[in-house]
């Protein structure tokens, strides 16, 4: 694919009509909650708890929370860095990766002990430092393209609302995974939307990633 091919070859990389500013204030606020939307009993557990597997029919997810908390760092670092790229070049291609390597390879393994809490800072900072780049957007910049392999054309809005739909539906397992280990948990943050967050959850929820957690 020739550079700049997404964009009609003219390199502007922007749509005719972005998004309302509020739309975007609304999605920031739910980018920004990030950690703060996880039960923090998580830090909690102890390594046996961390590292146990759940069977299918538990309803949880299958990851071990220590697996399902390092797939969503790995994760938040792909999409930052997607972030930026689409933001600073034109309409860049942007690479797959395989998250299940990443579990298969023993990138979480009890063995590495890789510490939970280790996990949370790296998805916090790196919200924290790219929110700062996005509230600096104009509504055009908001609407940069880049091309992904498998879902096509995706805006800078898309890549930021993925990011927040991916973690939001993934701490709905690692609610689940608490509370049948711990019990239910008593009450929500204050001023926060309780567990995950699931104020908006996307139409089409990846197979793998319910089955896995």
């Amino acid at each position: 694919m020739a550079h700049g091919e997404c964009c009609g070859g003219n390199g502007a990389c922007k749509t005719d009509a972005g998004n309302e500013p509020r739309l975007h204030e609304e999605l920031l606020v739910r980018y920004l909650r990030g950690v703060e939307s996880f039960d923090p009993r998580i830090f909690d557990l102890t390594d046996e708890q961390t590292d146990t597997a759940f069977l299918p029919d538990a309803g949880v997810g299958r990851w071990p929370v220590r697996v399902l908390m390092g797939h969503l760092a790995d994760t938040e670092i792909v999409m930052t860095h997607r972030l930026r790229r689409t933001i600073a070049e034109e309409c860049p291609v942007l690479n797959l990766w395989d998250n299940d390597a990443f579990v298969d390879g023993g990138l979480y393994s009890p063995e590495l002990r890789s510490p939970v809490a280790g996990f949370v800072a790296a998805i916090h900072t790196m919200r924290r430092w790219t929110a700062e780049l996005l509230m600096s957007l104009s509504a055009e910049q908001w609407e940069r393209k880049a091309m992904h392999p498998d879902r096509g054309e995706l805006t800078v809005h898309q890549i930021v609302e993925l990011t927040v739909r991916h973690l939001e539906h993934h701490n709905e397992f690692l609610q689940k995974k608490l509370d049948k280990m711990l019990g239910a948990r008593e009450e929500a943050p204050a001023g926060g939307c309780g567990s995950g967050c699931c104020c908006s959850k996307p139409e089409e929820t990846d197979k793998a990633a319910a089955a896995n957690g």
